[in-house]
């Protein structure tokens, strides 16, 4: 099933703006849940969500004979108030591994348990270059930094006022840019890129009027930042094939106009036999993708393993430069992930 994606190159953008346009960090996932499966059902598929918020969309195969998994996230990272300070700020908890120092000057939003969502700026507790002596050297992290909410408030008390109090979410903004050099550039591209691209893998399967080879479901969980994601998928699968970010960086050999096979991550090798499928098919289609170990890295398949699954799993994304900061990648990368799962969904 070797597709030409090339038209589909304004599909997986759009698809990826709108899942990136949804605050969505672990554990308040509602909005790019719905967004996906409003994407999917519109395209005419049944989906189903489990009790975690996990969504799956079901894609009847040629052969009944045994269902496959692929899988992505939709939850993100984040933020969350701790604490308030005495004279109004917000202080915060990191949700999943944002790179602190990242943050620093970011808008936000606060979202406060009765409805109400205000606007602030993530900042050093030394912001002012002309005040304070640490402002350039003082350590960015969660016991340095706060969210200067855009009210007036002059202490905890009106803030508590406004609704505001901890347990509360603080989401950052993307800064989603398509340049015309076909870079993609957001934060959160982990995993929403390669939600984007399983859409629009659903999307070119309907418009060809083909089916996968097995019965498939593709699903995006909600918790995979926090590491249990993973943890319902179907008990029926006989293989998973999880499909997020490929790494860039020192001794790896991905670049963003790649798709990643990895082979071995932090919590140990993937299943040689998928590895090696995927490796061939890339081969002998003429794919372009690197295979790779992961120094710093786990996935939902490794969480399926650990929540008891009888499952092979494998792992690929298309290249994604800066993980966790202000992330990266290409549309050559992404057409190239959704060449590989075509191929994946349509071989023995």
């Amino acid at each position: 099933m070797k597709w030409d994606v090339t038209p589909y190159r304004d599909t997986v953008m759009d698809y990826a703006k709108v899942l990136l346009g949804q605050d969505s960090p672990s554990g308040f996932t509602a909005g790019a849940v719905d967004a996906a499966e409003e994407i999917a059902r519109g395209q005419g598929y049944a989906t189903r969500r489990d009790n975690k918020g996990n969504l799956t969309i079901l894609v009847p195969g040629r052969d009944h004979s045994k269902t496959v998994g692929l899988c992505a996230h939709v939850d993100t990272l984040g933020l969350m108030v701790r604490s308030v300070t005495a004279d109004g700020r917000l202080l915060v908890t990191r949700i999943g591994g944002p790179l602190m120092p990242t943050l620093d000057g970011e808008y936000c939003r606060i979202y406060t348990r009765n409805g109400k969502v205000y606007t602030g700026t993530i900042l050093s507790l030394s912001p002012a270059a002309h005040v304070e002596d640490d402002a350039a050297t003082r350590t960015r992290d969660e016991k340095n930094m706060a969210v200067r909410i855009d009210e007036v408030v002059h202490s905890r008390e009106e803030v508590h006022k406004l609704g505001i109090c901890p347990g509360d979410y603080v989401c950052y903004d993307t800064k989603t840019q398509v340049t015309p050099s076909g870079f993609l550039k957001s934060r959160f591209l982990d995993d929403k890129a390669s939600a984007a691209c399983l859409l629009t893998t659903l999307k070119i399967l309907r418009d060809k009027g083909q089916s996968p080879r097995y019965d498939t479901e593709i699903t995006l969980t909600v918790y995979e930042e926090v590491g249990h994601g993973g943890a319902t998928f179907s008990d029926q699968l006989t293989e998973l094939l999880a499909v997020d970010m490929g790494c860039i960086g020192e001794e790896l050999q991905c670049t963003e106009e790649q798709v990643s096979i990895c082979a071995k991550d932090s919590a140990g090798p993937y299943d040689y036999e998928m590895v090696g499928r995927l490796v061939s098919l890339g081969q002998e289609n003429g794919v372009d993708f690197a295979v790779d170990v992961y120094p710093h890295y786990s996935s939902d398949a490794t969480v399926a393993w650990r929540s008891g699954k009888d499952v092979k799993a494998a792992l690929i994304g298309p290249g994604v430069h800066a993980s966790h900061g202000m992330e990266r990648t290409h549309w050559l990368g992404l057409k190239a992930t959704v060449e590989l799962i075509g191929l994946y969904l349509d071989a023995e």
